[in-house]
């Protein structure tokens, strides 16, 4: 069981993973919106309704007390350095080991950030089940590059009663993956492999657990990725 700090609102900004589009979906049992004090939910505006550039804003939906991550044993892994792999777990982003532990590990450690903020809501348990995680082989990433692919199943239950609140649903949390002399550069500034795919699954698993909301009350808290807060004034809305 985890317990995070407590925050009101959490951002998804600040990183480069950050910029990538969101391609998952959310389950029609949490509609996206903003609660009234009347307890009505107002629609939030469309994605194409922002302002362009502008940062997104999250409020989270639960208050998260317990992940659980599973990577099933029955998922095909491969060391093939190939360009595509016929496997559901590639990845050489660590020194070969067990792919099944290093996976969970990041997922782990993504999921311990993504919701470190979340202390607003019912006390759920969020269960995670990798159904993909296909990254770069070395001849893809030093030459072409391609797409760091993962999906995973989500599941959030309510804490004392087990009942599912949402799903079991599919994630997509693709994001993509430097090749060449990018590659390197990326690999001698500290960007690894590592530090993308875990920056991508901290903003989808946030995302995911968390409603959009349309403006930022003046004087409110928020926290960037980094974890340091920040206090937004009018001019800064």
């Amino acid at each position: 069981m985890k317990s995070f700090p407590i925050l009101g609102l959490v951002v998804a900004m600040g990183l480069a993973g950050c910029v990538q589009p969101e391609t998952a979906s959310r389950s029609a049992i949490n509609p996206l919106g903003i609660s009234t004090q009347s307890g009505a939910a107002a629609p939030a505006p469309a994605p194409a309704a922002m302002p362009s550039g502008a940062p997104r804003y999250y409020e989270s939906q639960y208050n998260v007390q317990q992940i659980n991550i599973m990577v099933p044993q029955t998922l095909r892994v491969s060391e093939a350095n190939t360009f595509h792999p016929n496997a559901d777990i590639v990845w050489r982003g660590e020194p070969l080991g067990d792919r099944y532990a290093q996976v969970k590990a990041i997922f782990e450690t993504a999921a311990a950030a993504g919701t470190s903020t979340m202390h607003s809501g019912p006390k759920v348990a969020v269960d995670i089940e990798v159904t993909y995680f296909h990254c770069l082989t070395e001849k893809t990433r030093y030459t072409v590059g391609g797409v760091h692919s993962m999906k995973y199943m989500l599941t959030v239950r309510d804490l004392e009663t087990g009942a599912i609140l949402q799903g079991p649903r599919l994630v997509v949390a693709d994001v993509k993956g430097a090749g060449g002399q990018k590659a390197i550069e990326e690999e001698e500034a500290g960007r690894t492999q590592k530090v993308v795919v875990t920056e991508r699954l901290i903003q989808s698993i946030r995302e995911e657990l968390s409603m959009p909301i349309a403006a930022v009350p003046e004087g409110a808290l928020v926290t960037r990725f980094d974890g340091s807060p920040v206090t937004l004034g009018a001019s800064q809305g």
